[in-house]
């Protein structure tokens, strides 16, 4: 019976020996935390990148115009190299670019404005290294609007050349 009871504080010994003891500091600090456990990779949120929504949403799909010009501005190179690098990427995806005007002026001159604007568009991702085989053109002038008032603040948006991924 001894031997059970000296058994049974042999082993009470031995697990109390491998438990780990918190110690205190002093001063109120507390010992330094362990860091947590590494945590699974989170699945990746948003649109593919090679998808037409993530060339919408992050690379842009559209760059703005100045009032009867057709030059690009700084902001809109920005947007044209963004998209030449992401179909140099993708090099099985085409693009057509539509260039479009606001409401002042003739339905002619606006669809030759409009030309102008998209083929300004084409040949600055040729110069980015897109293959001219991959990017068409069209004009759609006045006829397309995003806004439909009168004003500036309306007719600066529809001033635009869109790029439109197939």
């Amino acid at each position: 019976m001894k031997l059970r009871y000296l058994s049974v504080i042999a082993v009470a010994v031995m697990l109390a020996a491998c438990s780990t003891k918190k110690t205190e500091t002093g001063g109120g600090a507390t010992p330094a935390a362990s860091p947590p456990p590494a945590a699974a990779p989170a699945a990746p949120r948003g649109p593919a990148p090679d998808s037409i929504e993530y060339f919408n949403t992050v690379v842009g799909n559209m760059v703005s115009f100045d009032f009867d010009k057709y030059d690009l501005s700084a902001s809109a190179q920005a947007i044209l190299k963004g998209q030449a690098a992401w179909l140099n990427q993708y090099p099985t995806r085409t693009l057509t670019v539509e260039g479009h005007c606001d409401e002042r002026g003739t339905r002619e001159y606006n669809l030759g404005l409009g030309d102008r604007r998209s083929n300004s568009v084409k040949q600055f991702l040729i110069a980015q290294g897109v293959n001219a085989g991959r990017v068409k053109t069209i004009s759609y002038g006045k006829e397309r609007p995003l806004c439909v008032s009168s004003d500036e603040a309306c007719w600066s948006k529809n001033r635009r050349g869109s790029s439109v991924v197939q």
